[in-house]
């Protein structure tokens, strides 16, 4: 039984890794979030410390050292732009380090938490859970298998509607989200690399506050990608349980699957962490760069191979409206 901890228990992805540690038999010794709407961890871990502040949270942690309940990894879950201190600290408070999507917003991060793992000999591992889906996996064998010279072409289309919240968060803020595109495509980008290798051309068609569209060559495939939190670009039968959500790959004219079993995944990626199998620093790297370049992109507008709802109307932001 390892010992954890979470950073950003009061957020929306926190659940997830609450019951991860749950599903694979560890415990949850401390958590810390500035916000107090943490009574969820009464159903799995009731005799969890929780802290409103990263001082206490620390000096606790620091106490426990050299005790039976020490900590063996730190969950981060807090927002985008903190991953990068969140995971710095937990290797030099002596844990192996779990990081929400996206791992950090600038490639150089990753540089530099290579050098943390280097003086203290303890490691980040991010969350890519698309690699552990089974349709997914299936996919990338098939294509590592087939003929190497084939070049695909994929449409990309994510939509995953958001409310007026969104804007006054730090989601809305693209200093600390890094945007649309990193904020909910960057385990998408990561997939596509992972399947279709390297990137070759990356170029950005429109950018917005609610909307995200470009193209992407790889070493082997054609990829057009648009990826939305606008409620008002779903299709029809695009309502997955509460939620309005809508995620499709057209791989060469043919519709791929993946829907069942995404939100699923976080325990399956605990397990492979923890058997010594998880995904590393210079795995992430690739998406990293993606997301970095699109975020410093000037979009060209509706010219070349662009993904047919990039050339929906674009609509006001609502803070200027």
């Amino acid at each position: 039984m390892k010992n954890f901890a979470i950073i950003g228990v009061a957020g929306y992805i926190a659940p997830r890794h609450l019951r991860a540690i749950q599903a694979t038999g560890n415990q949850l010794i401390s958590t810390y979030d500035p916000h107090d709407s943490v009574g969820i961890i009464d159903s799995y871990f009731p005799e969890a410390s929780f802290f409103t502040e990263q001082e206490l949270f620390d000096r606790h942690n620091s106490k426990l050292r050299g005790t039976p309940k020490q900590l063996d990894y730190i969950s981060v879950c807090s927002p985008n732009y903190l991953h990068d201190a969140h995971c710095r600290y937990a290797m030099r408070l002596g844990a192996e380090v779990i990081c929400e999507k996206p791992l950090v917003l600038n490639p150089w991060n990753i540089d530099a938490l290579q050098q943390i793992e280097r003086e203290t000999g303890h490691h980040v591992y991010n969350i890519l859970q698309l690699r552990l889906h089974p349709s997914i996996i299936a996919l990338h064998e098939k294509v590592q298998n087939g003929n190497p010279d084939k070049i695909y072409d994929v449409d990309l289309t994510y939509i995953t509607s958001r409310g007026m919240w969104y804007y006054t968060s730090w989601k809305g803020d693209d200093r600390k989200s890094g945007g649309i595109a990193t904020n909910i495509g960057v385990h998408f980008y990561d997939m596509l690399t992972w399947i279709f290798g390297s990137v070759q051309r990356n170029i950005v068609h429109i950018m917005s506050h609610d909307r995200c569209a470009g193209y992407l060559e790889l070493k082997r495939a054609r990829v057009r990608y648009f990826l939305s939190i606008n409620a008002q670009l779903l299709p029809p039968n695009a309502v997955e349980g509460e939620k309005r959500t809508y995620r499709t790959i057209n791989i060469d004219g043919e519709e791929f699957e993946f829907s069942v079993g995404f939100t699923e995944l976080h325990n399956e990626s605990y397990q492979h962490i923890l058997k010594g199998e998880g995904f590393g620093l210079e795995e992430v790297r690739p998406c990293i760069e993606i997301v970095h370049d699109i975020r410093h992109s000037t979009p060209i507008g509706l010219k070349g191979d662009y993904h047919p709802l990039a050339s929906q109307p674009l609509t006001p932001h609502p803070f200027y409206h």
